[in-house]
């Protein structure tokens, strides 16, 4: 690729536009909003370096930088009468300056950058799809970052195209001073108050332009601006620095209690978590005893509680968090012995659990003894017959052999 040929003169283009300037009053303000021209500035290069690839696409004689220099000042001579003519153009085409089209300088300009760049298409570009074609964007860029390199067309220079233009398209007088003096003393002393007069960010680090009007808007977002933390902790942190420092390091970052796994849903700034565990330690201590003693009674173990705190001489305060406390505590139970449950509560307990239990065993005895009342009586009623079966066969025996015996010794009688 072809190296750009060397910078050329566009104060002409410059005196071309002042010298059209009413003659009214012969000192005007020149002051603009250094942010939006600087951004204009910006999209030069680009649209230079893509009207210089499209324009040459397909020519095995030209390459964009051989046509670089004459494409640029195409480029300027079409935005010059672009923008002068532009509060004409768009009364004529879009109804009147009111109508609903965009006002913003960076946005007309745009638009402006992207016609001739359309203008400037080859026919080959035009029909083979190169447009579409990741190649075309690749070699943009390239171009353009050689044009960087080699210097061709520096900002300064494209800020003062972009002044003119600016100043062309502004019919609100938006973004730029339209002030006008009879004497240069009073333009003198408006430049210094001006609200367009251009400041310097002095914040260390930022290297930001900007008019005065716009000192305000550019302090409330400055990323190197040092502020106090939004966690309200004592330390004073730069803003882009902020989000990190409020996750990590920050002394009030909110945290969940240690002892969240046994109950305690606390949330509490990541400095006062001492003061916290010291201030709700009969609480962590009651969760922790819970989770040891399952089953046992509140009551049962709030007395603990106060037990175990009176044999830690408030050393159990520094425990961190569950598992230390939980060591911490069973080798203070293993001093203070097994857990006590008091004998009204236990008896209660235990008359309650007799009573539900005897309540079932008499349903159970009612139940069985009406079912052996009636095996019983059903045994009974076989035993009854049997046994009358019995006896009656004895007594006809007996009575049998009472008649034989008679009968024997009646006939020995008669005998």
């Amino acid at each position: 690729m072809d190296h750009p040929a060397s910078d050329v003169e566009l104060v002409p283009e410059n005196e071309k536009i002042e010298n059209g300037k009413e003659r009214g009053h012969p000192f005007h303000c020149e002051l603009y909003d250094t942010e939006i021209v600087r951004k204009i500035g910006q999209i030069f290069l680009p649209g230079l370096s893509s009207a210089c690839v499209d324009n040459t696409t397909g020519d095995m004689f030209r390459s964009p930088g051989s046509v670089a220099v004459d494409v640029r000042k195409e480029m300027i001579d079409y935005l010059t009468q672009r923008s002068e003519s532009f509060v004409a153009e768009s009364v004529v085409l879009e109804g009147g300056p009111d109508a609903e089209v965009s006002d913003h300088p960076y946005d007309i300009i745009s638009v402006m950058v992207d016609d001739f760049t359309s203008l400037k298409r080859s026919l080959f570009g035009r029909v083979s799809g190169w447009l579409l074609s990741e190649k075309r964007e690749d070699k943009i860029d390239d171009f353009m970052q050689e044009m960087e390199t080699n210097g061709f067309w520096l900002l300064e220079k494209r800020e003062a195209i972009a002044q003119i233009l600016v100043k062309n398209v502004d019919y609100k007088n938006i973004f730029h001073c339209d002030k006008k003096f009879n004497t240069s003393e009073e333009l003198a002393e408006h430049v210094v108050n001006c609200g367009f007069r251009t400041m310097n960010c002095t914040n260390e680090g930022c290297t930001t332009v900007f008019c005065a009007s716009q000192l305000e808007k550019h302090d409330s977002a400055c990323p190197f601006k040092i502020i106090p933390c939004e966690q309200q902790c004592s330390e004073n942190i730069m803003r882009r620095e902020m989000d990190r420092h409020c996750i990590t390091v920050c002394p009030m970052k909110i945290v969940n209690c240690p002892f969240y796994v046994v109950g305690c849903q606390s949330t509490v700034p990541q400095s006062m978590v001492q003061q916290h565990r010291s201030d709700n330690l009969h609480s962590h201590l009651l969760n922790t005893l819970k989770a040891i003693h399952e089953g046992a009674s509140e009551e049962d173990l709030k007395r603990r509680v106060d037990q175990i705190v009176e044999l830690s001489s408030g050393q159990l305060a520094d425990d961190r968090d569950v598992r230390s406390l939980i060591l911490e505590v069973k080798d203070l139970e293993a001093k203070l012995g097994p857990l006590e449950v008091k004998a009204a509560e236990k008896f209660g307990k235990e008359s309650t659990k007799a009573g539900e239990n005897g309540g079932e065993e008499s349903i159970e005895v009612g139940n069985n003894g009406g079912d052996e009342s009636a095996e019983v009586a059903k045994i009974g009623g076989e035993k009854s017959t049997g046994e009358t079966y019995v006896e009656d066969k004895i007594d006809s025996e007996k009575s049998t052999e009472t008649i034989n015996k008679v009968g024997g010794e009646f006939s020995s009688i008669q005998v």
